[in-house]
């Protein structure tokens, strides 16, 4: 079965996330656990946590069906030493956020090398990083985003994702998360079945869905390969409906957390709908 929802605001307090993905008919949502754009926040208290918790239930979304996502500030692969523990001090944070609210997931993206080191040691730096935050933290787990491949971003390319699970001192507690407007722009084809499954089976072998803990559902303003990230709305963009169509019949995507990251949040409702009317009886 599958878990359709979207990144909703959790402006007000973290506790209105889950009304406003109850608003759009959601079964799944992500959100930011605290703002996005800032290095800190205040600790949360037990009475917003209760609030999470009891809006949680009231909008019957079990915790394993949210994906929250971190702090756009984040780089785990910083070549400055000093910037790079300002990002696993925010990093471990977030993890601990997650925890106090019973969400067992992180969704991040893996890190950027700023041209001043080669992705191979910027990935090692990420995967310290990573093993380092398993270390002092309890449950949550990490769940690494593939990416556009824009800028000096790691996490474009399947092996990298593979690399980073691969020297997880917890494999457990290591995981991904697919952006289908970022693999699409990465280079991956999904448009036909033939395409569709080839992607599939190298994923599959490079590495392997039990370790796939959500998506992003998103279409793609520009072309394959282009490496840029720009969203579209589903079936509007250079993807096209037929993709999500395989998507949401293909059994392995079962059970984990679908978001919608698309352009326009007051089609949310109509696009849910859409990709759950895609379903093969």
């Amino acid at each position: 079965m599958k878990f359709i929802g979207a990144h909703v605001s959790a402006s007000g307090g973290v506790f209105n996330a889950p009304k406003n993905a109850k608003k759009i008919g959601a079964r799944a949502f992500a959100l930011f656990v605290k703002n996005q754009r800032q290095w800190s926040a205040k600790p949360l208290d037990d009475e917003t946590i209760k609030k999470f918790k009891d809006a949680l239930e009231e909008c019957e979304i079990a915790p394993k069906h949210i994906l929250p996502h971190d702090s756009y500030l984040i780089n785990l692969g910083h070549p400055d030493t000093a910037k790079r523990e300002k990002s696993f001090n925010a990093f471990v944070d977030e993890l601990k956020r997650c925890e106090l609210l019973g969400l067992d997931k992180l969704n991040f993206h893996p890190g950027s090398h700023l041209k001043e080191i080669s992705e191979e040691q910027c990935l090692e730096l990420i995967s310290n990083s990573m093993n380092e935050a398993l270390k002092v933290t309890n449950g949550v787990k990490l769940v690494i985003e593939n990416t556009a491949g824009q800028g000096s971003n790691l996490g474009y390319k399947f092996e990298h994702l593979a690399y980073l699970i691969e020297n997880s001192i917890d494999k457990d507690r290591v995981g991904v998360c697919i952006d289908t407007c970022h693999l699409f722009v990465s280079g991956y084809d999904i448009r036909t079945k033939e395409a569709y499954d080839k992607t599939m089976q190298e994923f599959e072998e490079k590495i392997g869905f039990e370790y796939l803990l959500g998506m992003h559902l998103n279409d793609s303003k520009p072309e394959l390969g282009s490496k840029k990230d720009r969203h579209e709305c589903i079936g509007e963009g250079k993807i096209g409906l037929e993709a999500f169509r395989y998507i949401m019949n293909d059994e392995r995507i079962d059970d984990i957390p679908m978001v919608l990251e698309t352009i326009d949040d007051t089609i949310w409702d109509q696009e849910i709908e859409l990709l759950y009317s895609l379903v093969e009886k």
